[in-house]
This record gives C-alpha cells, structure tokens and sequence, in this order.
C-alpha cells in the first residue's frame, strides 16, 4: 500500500530486520529499535517508519525490499542483519538481486570504520544500491546487526577534540536522495552533519 507523504520533504523510510531466531519469536529484535531511535536522534525533517521483521530467506528479503520501494514508495530502505559469510547470510545478495545500480562506496566506508574495533570488520559483506522504478528511486542500505555498530557506522567515528577519525555514512545519505529525486532531508548536525555542496544547499526562509 503506497505510503502518504504528509509534507513535501517527509522522508518515507523502509526499516528491515532479517533473523531467523527474532523473526520467530525465539529473542527480541533489536535492530528495528536501534534504527527508529537512531533517526528520532538524527533528522529535524519529518519523516515515517514502514519495519519488517523477516527470516534470513533470499526470496522474502527481495519480496521485502521490492515491496518497500516499489508499493510502499520508500526513498530509503536500511536492512540490519545476514550480511557476514555465514550459509545463511544472503542480505547482500538479495540486495543486488533487486538493485539498478550499486553504489560501493557505502559499503566500503561501513567497513573502514567497523575495522576502528575489530578486524573481523573484513568478513562484513554490506551493499549499497539504488533501486529505480518508473518516476520514483530509493536508496538501499545493509547496515550490521549490532545496535552499536547500527550507530557508529551512520554516525562515524570523531576524535577527542571533536574532528572526523572517520566520516559516518549518513553524512552523504542526503545529498543522495537529493540526487534520485527524494525528499530533502536535514538533521541535527551534532549527530550527523549532512554534507552537501553549496549549490545543493537549500536557503532558510527568513
């Protein structure tokens, strides 16, 4: 069902969690809250959650995304989960399955930074696409599983006086809607300063 955009720059925002064992009732899901807080925190936009919580089965994670973008008209889908080398983590391959394009500069940043903590941050295999249907496009991101590492990677890292070690990719998040025709989207900079190139930048109303 397609979503109503209630005002001209209301971000409509997928929200997709992929485990076996939450999406049976086994544990609480901790992705879908980690996300929705982190975006409560992050944006002075309006914007409006649409969450899945599914299996880590490739043909439902596709029906999943597709749905989103396509019925829903989501102009960014985030996925947490199934994205190690794991048999079952298919979260990347369902991604390109659907995808028009990949935009690899998003998955390598998740990794730069993870590799900050850990060097297991290598085995991570997130992506990041653009899923274009007729008059609309979406962004689709596969963030960890973790709510920390959820964080930290749109976020980034900074150093004891406050400058970037490592630039968090939401940073580019809104410049890129921008760019597939989505909402503008603005945040609180304290989180994540959204960088766009002066030209880009929308004037206050006075």
């Amino acid at each position: 069902m397609k979503a109503e955009r209630r005002h001209p720059d209301e971000l409509i925002l997928g929200l997709v969690s992929i485990s076996d064992r939450a999406s049976q009732g086994v544990y609480a899901d901790q992705g879908l809250p980690a996300l929705k807080a982190w975006f409560e925190r992050a944006l002075t936009s309006p914007w409006q959650a649409h969450e899945r919580l599914i299996p880590d089965e490739r043909a439902v994670i596709e029906q999943a995304l597709i749905e989103l973008v396509d019925d829903v008209g989501c102009d960014l889908v985030l996925t947490t989960g199934g994205t190690g080398p794991a048999r079952r983590d298919v979260t990347p391959e369902a991604t390109l399955a659907i995808a028009t394009r990949e935009m690899p500069g998003f998955g390598e940043q998740m990794r730069r930074i993870s590799l900050e903590f850990v060097p297991t941050a290598i085995l991570s295999r997130q992506v990041g696409v653009v899923r274009e249907t007729a008059g609309h496009a979406a962004l689709i991101l596969n963030l960890p599983g973790q709510p920390k590492a959820i964080a930290e990677t749109l976020e980034g890292l900074k150093g004891p006086d406050g400058t970037p070690r490592a630039h968090g990719i939401f940073a580019a998040v809104p410049y890129c809607i921008d760019l597939i025709g989505g909402p503008y989207i603005e945040t609180r900079d304290d989180v994540s300063k959204a960088f766009r190139p002066k030209s880009a930048v929308r004037k206050a109303h006075a």
